[in-house]
């Protein structure tokens, strides 16, 4: 399969050296499978009649992550070892910072090929990379199925405005594809290194010196192969349902790939083709979220170098309208200590935390509830979108991506219009306790989460 040129990027102006391999850094792409990383070091590796060396660089400080994220992250990096070696290509991790590794492992390579992140940590590792390399370090995106650039040149301010250009080239970019197979194996390659066993992955994260104050869940485990069965069950029992019930909380009509999505573990490509060729019902709905939002996502992260700040991520609408009403009279006024430990006046925000708390993963619609009252029982805006990110990381799966900060800054009024004005949120939408019971059996959701609860503390 040749790689659209438009996911290549060269991150510097090196000549090929010579070498005795290929390096892939994988870094955001922790996949074997529909990772046009991978396909491009291959076919660049076959051309110079070389093998394909994999490495990974695991740190222990990336910001925000901690025991939690660990385990699910190795779990995926155990799989995808096995993945790779069954076709013939060695994977080594190094307990080191990414880029220094990557550039060590360069000094034998006749090329680098990394996967794209969009976080200032990920685009700071592979700008240091790349002018410290000998050797040429090429870039390719492959956790979008439109490169980001290619969709937009700018930070957008709604999805109404990159829907188009986003829907514009979708066709040219879901395609199908046969990996291909290296023409010389990697496997005993003689390289000199303290490499990490993979092997137990609970026990590495746990020696590893990270935040252990979260612990890992069993609600989710991580690698390619638990995202393929989920991504199975999603099309076969809930995408039909999808339009009508995936908002309610009450019930299950998610995919729950996100925490995959973000360790990169499954191709958001091969999502979008499985669930396209279904043909039914949800196919649009769904594919407007996978697509069209989440992308939307990482062009604001990506254009945006203070995504992680409130005043400049939200439109001036929202930021004069909530600073108008910075000192109006909160109803209800809590700490981050209560709030983290489920203690408000409000059973489904409590439930909310909980899930958060317990599983890795909230539901879609209770997350833009739990930020909005968030906003509402705290002293100040900015105050409630610490809070709301700092949670929101700590906690979740899926946190600390394009897709968390977008989140949170969504309910603050970040890719949204005006509404009606009110105490507090200002013209910042509103979602109230009333507009659950409405809408859904929202006890139901309760009850749920107050079992597991009551089955994690019997356990």
């Amino acid at each position: 399969m040749k790689v659209h040129q438009e996911r290549i990027q060269r991150l510097n102006e090196n000549k090929r050296a010579d070498g005795a391999y290929v390096l892939y850094w994988m870094q955001a792409s922790q996949r074997a499978h529909y990772n046009h990383a991978l396909e491009y070091a291959i076919g660049e590796a076959n051309a110079l009649k070389m093998p394909v060396l994999v490495y990974f660089g695991l740190t222990d400080d990336f910001p925000d992550a901690n025991l939690r994220h660990y385990r699910f992250m190795l779990e995926g990096l155990k799989e995808t070892a096995i993945q790779l070696e069954e076709i013939g290509i060695r994977m080594i991790v190094t307990r080191a910072n990414p880029p220094e590794g990557a550039v060590q492992l360069s000094r034998d390579a006749a090329l680098t090929v990394v996967d794209r992140g969009y976080l200032r940590v990920q685009k700071s590792w592979r700008r240091d990379a790349a002018a410290k390399m000998d050797c040429p370090l090429v870039q390719v995106e492959t956790d979008v199925v439109v490169p980001v650039e290619e969709a937009s040149d700018k930070e957008e301010y709604a999805a109404r405005t990159i829907r188009p250009k986003i829907n514009g080239l979708v066709d040219k970019y879901i395609v199908d594809w046969d990996g291909t197979a290296p023409k010389e194996d990697s496997l005993d390659l003689d390289i000199d290194g303290d490499f990490l066993d993979l092997s137990d992955p609970d026990g590495l994260a746990r020696s590893l010196e990270v935040d252990k104050s979260v612990p890992p869940v069993n609600s989710y485990h991580g690698g390619y192969e638990n995202a393929r069965r989920r991504l199975d069950d999603f099309v076969e029992s809930k995408l039909d349902k999808y339009p009508d019930e995936s908002n309610d909380p009450g019930k299950d009509y998610l995919s729950g790939l996100s925490p995959y999505l973000h360790f990169g573990q499954i191709s958001p490509l091969e999502f979008a083709l499985q669930v396209k060729e279904t043909g039914g019902p949800g196919v649009e709905d769904f594919l407007e979220e996978l697509i069209v939002r989440r992308e939307l996502s990482i062009n604001f992260v990506h254009y945006n170098e203070n995504y992680d700040d409130l005043w400049s991520s939200i439109p001036d609408w929202a930021e004069e309208s909530l600073k108008e009403h910075a000192g109006d009279d909160r109803e209800y006024l809590y700490s981050l200590n209560e709030f983290e430990a489920a203690e408000t006046h409000d059973p489904y925000w409590n439930a909310a935390q909980l899930e958060m708390n317990l599983t890795g993963k909230t539901h879609g619609y209770m997350r833009m509830y739990w930020v909005k009252k968030i906003l509402q029982w705290s002293e100040s805006p900015e105050r409630a979108y610490e809070i709301a990110i700092y949670l929101n990381n700590k906690y979740e799966l899926d946190g600390r991506d394009p897709n968390g900060f977008t989140g949170v800054a969504w309910c603050f009024g970040k890719h949204d219009r005006a509404w009606k004005e009110r105490e507090v949120l200002g013209k910042v939408r509103y979602m109230s306790a009333g507009g659950l019971e409405r809408k859904f059996a929202i006890d139901d959701y309760v009850a749920r989460i107050e079992a597991l609860q009551s089955e994690r503390k019997g356990g």
